[in-house]
């Protein structure tokens, strides 16, 4: 009985939720939801919507995330706002990155760096993460990947940390040209995805500890944390020659995931949290959710995915992340800081689900013939 409740209850679900996904999607409509999104986040930036005591500091991980997307944003908003935003925080912090050397976390917010250079051509925005690459190039951590052996995060032995740093690494290498960025990101991504990547779900685990768990059955794949692979692959493939060897190897495994994020995407239009338990998970996520919009749009705006058979979902996905957008340009239902299937809810947010949302929207908005 209760198999069948569900399952009238799934249907009920369904068939009212399901108009919004038949709605066409007006690039106007989707702008204006960006901006509104982003405006609430500036205003919001030192809130706390996810059960924090204390703001994140400006440097860290959470919020590299966010500057990620308002960078996006910025390159189609109609004034220089939102970089001068972003330019703001890299000036109260003199173009450092975070606190830890090796961590990958602290890399991420390099990535923000290497964008507004590009805009003003300051040398000082990337000159502290051209060096801190260089010390970790010639002192590379001599760690293992196992976790919970000594100073294991040292390397990329999480898959969140592939969204992190090795994009960091590919924009360096595409504004300085210099081989050694890319040389280096390639090892150390090749030594991640031979450790974390599973060849049979094609999705890779969150770390080590997650290898032979099981959830109610089934194999435990974080929802965000592919989310932070998918998206990663994106931003790093945008740095590189798509004629080139090291291309062609991050495609290939693009390819093999947006396969199979199609195949398991809920009726509903998002990701479940536990990737292959949907059953067990049925609470919306906009973070990871927000995330594999982004990267799939982006596939076929490139001509990668076949349109035919990739737009129903960039459509149905961003349908459903728009409708948890409040009235207020809060994005709700984004999962606190984790590393594991968990819990979201209406109210709660995180500065990183509005850098998914705004990432989402840039290639939804030139999916639907946004200029």
């Amino acid at each position: 009985m209760k198999l069948l409740h569900r399952f009238f209850i799934a249907i009920i679900v369904f068939s009212c939720t399901g108009t919004s996904f038949s709605q066409k999607i007006k690039p106007k409509k989707v702008k204006e939801s960006m901006q509104q999104v982003a405006d609430w986040q500036i205003a919001n930036f030192d809130g706390l919507y996810s059960d924090r005591k204390k703001p994140h500091h400006p440097l860290d991980w959470t919020n590299a995330a966010l500057y990620v997307g308002m960078a996006k944003w910025a390159s189609m908003a109609d004034d220089d706002t939102y970089y001068e935003w972003l330019k703001n925080i890299g000036e109260e912090n003199e173009w450092q990155l975070h606190k830890r050397k090796y961590h990958a976390d602290d890399h991420a917010v390099g990535q923000m760096y290497v964008e507004l250079f590009q805009k003003y051509k300051d040398e000082k925005m990337i000159a502290p993460t051209k060096e801190q690459f260089s010390f970790l190039m010639f002192h590379p951590s001599q760690s293992v990947l196992n976790w919970g052996t000594p100073y294991h995060q040292d390397r990329w032995n999480w898959c969140d940390a592939l969204f992190m740093a090795p994009p960091v690494l590919a924009k360096l290498y595409k504004v300085t040209g210099e081989k050694k960025y890319l040389d280096f990101m390639m090892s150390e991504f090749k030594a991640s995805t031979d450790f974390l990547f599973d060849k049979e779900e094609n999705l890779y685990y969150r770390d080590e500890r997650y290898f032979d768990k099981l959830d109610n059955g089934t194999k435990v794949f974080w929802s965000r944390g592919n989310g932070w692979v998918f998206a990663g692959l994106v931003n790093i493939m945008n740095e590189l020659d798509p004629k080139s060897e090291e291309y062609a190897y991050f495609l290939d495994i693009y390819k093999k995931m947006a396969k199979k994020l199609i195949e398991i995407q809920t009726p509903e239009g998002h990701w479940a949290m536990s990737l292959l338990g949907q059953e067990f998970y049925p609470t919306p996520e906009t973070s990871g959710s927000s995330f594999y919009v982004y990267g799939l749009a982006w596939g076929v705006n490139n001509g990668i995915l076949d349109k035919k058979t990739y737009e129903p979902a960039v459509k149905k996905g961003w349908n459903a992340m728009a409708s948890h957008v409040t009235k207020d340009g809060m994005l709700g239902y984004v999962q606190p800081i984790g590393a594991a299937p968990g819990k979201a809810w209406p109210d709660k947010t995180e500065v990183y689900g509005t850098g998914a949302y705004l990432s989402a929207g840039t290639e939804v908005y030139k999916l639907y013939g946004g200029e």
